[in-house]
C-alpha cells in the first residue's frame, strides 16, 4: 500500500481552508486507510470521494438535528404527521433522536436517551448503538462506552473505514475498475447513503480523487 500524500489529498479538497484541513486530517486518514484495507488507490479514491461528500468536505462529524417543526414534517411525514407533533421536537435535537431513533438499531425506549446519545457521528455518519457496539468491537475503541471518541479525527476516520470495509465497499471498488466503474460507483454510494442523494457532487469528487492518485 502507498500512503496518500500531503501533496494529494490537497488536490482532492477545494475551498479556502485546505492545509489546515490536510495538516488536521492526512495522518489520521492514513491510520484508516491502513487499518482497513483500504490499500489500492482504486480504493482509496472511491472511499475519499464517498467520505468527503458525506463529511462536507471534513466539517462536518456530527448529525445535524436542529430541524424547524415545518422541516420535520418534510423529512419524516409518517413520525410527524401533523403541526401540533412537530412542535413538541422542532428545534429540540437531543428530544428529536431520542424519539426518532427509539427502540431501532439496538436503542432502547425514547425514555432511555439511547438515540441522542448513539446518534450520527463521523465521517460516515455511525448510528445506532448496534452499530457503534460493533466498531467497538472491531477496532478496540471503545466507542459504545464514550461515543464521542467518533469526533475525534481519528475515530472519524477509523468508524468510516470500518463502515467501508465491513459492509463489502473494498470489493466494490475493486470493480469499479472495469468498463462500468460509473454503474458500481453509483451501488457504492446507495449503500452508503441509501440512496444517490448528491450523486453528481459525489462523482465529481471522485473524478478529483481518481486524478489525485494518478487513475485519471
Amino acid at each position: 500500500m502507498s500512503d496518500i500524500t500531503q501533496q494529494q489529498f490537497g488536490q482532492m479538497l477545494t475551498g479556502a481552508d485546505i492545509a489546515q484541513r490536510v495538516a488536521h486530517w492526512l495522518e489520521p486518514m492514513i491510520a484508516a486507510l491502513r487499518a482497513c484495507a483500504i490499500d489500492s488507490a482504486q480504493r482509496q479514491a472511491a472511499f475519499l470521494a464517498q467520505v468527503l461528500v458525506e463529511s462536507g468536505e471534513l466539517r462536518h462529524k456530527e448529525e445535524a438535528l436542529n430541524y424547524s417543526p415545518e422541516r420535520l414534517q418534510q423529512v419524516w411525514p409518517q413520525r410527524f404527521p401533523n403541526a401540533d407533533i412537530a412542535a413538541r421536537y422542532g428545534h429540540q435535537p437531543q428530544a428529536l433522536a431520542n424519539h426518532v431513533y427509539a427502540g431501532r438499531m439496538g436503542n432502547g425506549d425514547e425514555a432511555s436517551g439511547d438515540g441522542w446519545r448513539y446518534r450520527g457521528r463521523g465521517l460516515i455518519q455511525l448510528t445506532g448503538r448496534d452499530n457503534y457496539a460493533s466498531f467497538a468491537r472491531a477496532s478496540g475503541v471503545d466507542a459504545l462506552a464514550n461515543p464521542d471518541l467518533l469526533l475525534a479525527p481519528e475515530g472519524a476516520a477509523r468508524s468510516a473505514a470500518w463502515f467501508w470495509q465491513s459492509h463489502g465497499l473494498n470489493e466494490m471498488a475493486d470493480r469499479a475498475a472495469g468498463g462500468d466503474g460509473d454503474a458500481v460507483f453509483v451501488q457504492i454510494t446507495r449503500r452508503i447513503n441509501g440512496g444517490t442523494t448528491g450523486l453528481d457532487e459525489r462523482k465529481a469528487c471522485w473524478k478529483r480523487t481518481r486524478h489525485a492518485l494518478g487513475l485519471a
